[in-house]
């Protein structure tokens, strides 16, 4: 991976930003700071004005594992093109499946996880998110939630960073809806940041689309091509963009 806010890797940026580009963006740990209450992830001030001037220059959106909803009242001010939530599978205008299957695995859950320390249940209709960052002991936590999960029916499991996905095997996923978005915008090329390992639906796409990816957080295991170091470097590589766009 390549540290993407380096003078000498400054020129493939240079070559996407003339193209006609889809700039997209995953919301927690990349647009705002990891937060200990999912319902409380505000974007930095500074984030939010170099956000809003993004979507001027650039066809913007956001794909989120959050809801849809949910999402847009963090982004409220920015003109996005899109919000796709649910890890892609809630895209605007498709119609998305997996409803009942999603409430039977939050009712088994909830019933096995009752009383495990500092874990939480989010349901978002079309997926779960089990966080367990309150946990006192997060390997006991963990190692429970995983054990719940494993008798799932056709349950997807993603981890990430004190929290674990589940969606349907079979859902879209972000890279699809990525694509799906370019498609819309018509756009010939696309940028991608993220920070997770749903992230990597995206990462992975990269050598058959023409696509740009970031991470935030250098990692080998990823199979992004550059990276950012940290959460608040985003803001830094947003201000690249911008420079390379401007007016």
């Amino acid at each position: 991976m390549m540290h993407i806010l380096l003078p000498e890797n400054r020129e493939p940026l240079e070559e996407f930003a003339r193209s006609r580009l889809l700039v997209a963006f995953d919301y927690d740990g990349t647009l705002a700071p990891i937060s200990a209450d999912p319902a409380r992830a505000p974007m930095r001030e500074r984030t939010v004005e170099l956000l809003r001037e993004l979507c001027r220059r650039y066809p913007c959106v956001v794909i989120s594992g959050r809801a849809r909803d949910d999402v847009r009242r963090f982004v409220e001010g920015a003109a996005l093109r899109a919000i796709a939530g649910n890890h892609g599978a809630e895209l605007p205008g498709v119609e998305a499946q997996g409803k009942e299957l999603v409430a039977e695995w939050r009712a088994q859950l909830r019933r096995e996880l009752d009383g495990v320390e500092g874990v939480l249940v989010e349901d978002k209709t079309l997926s779960l998110s089990v966080h367990y960052r309150a946990a006192c002991d997060k390997e006991a936590a963990r190692a429970a939630i995983y054990q719940a999960v494993s008798a799932l029916e056709a349950a997807r499991v993603i981890g990430g960073k004190d929290v674990v996905n589940l969606v349907p095997r079979g859902a879209r996923h972000k890279g699809f809806a990525l694509d799906e978005l370019r498609r819309a915008e018509d756009c010939d090329a696309a940028l991608y940041v993220g920070d997770d390992e749903t992230d990597e639906d995206v990462f992975r796409m990269r050598r058959a689309l023409r696509l740009f990816t970031v991470r935030v957080g250098e990692s080998g295991a990823s199979d992004a091509e550059y990276f950012v170091r940290t959460q608040r470097e985003v803001d830094d590589f947003i201000a690249a963009l911008l420079e390379l766009r401007p007016g």
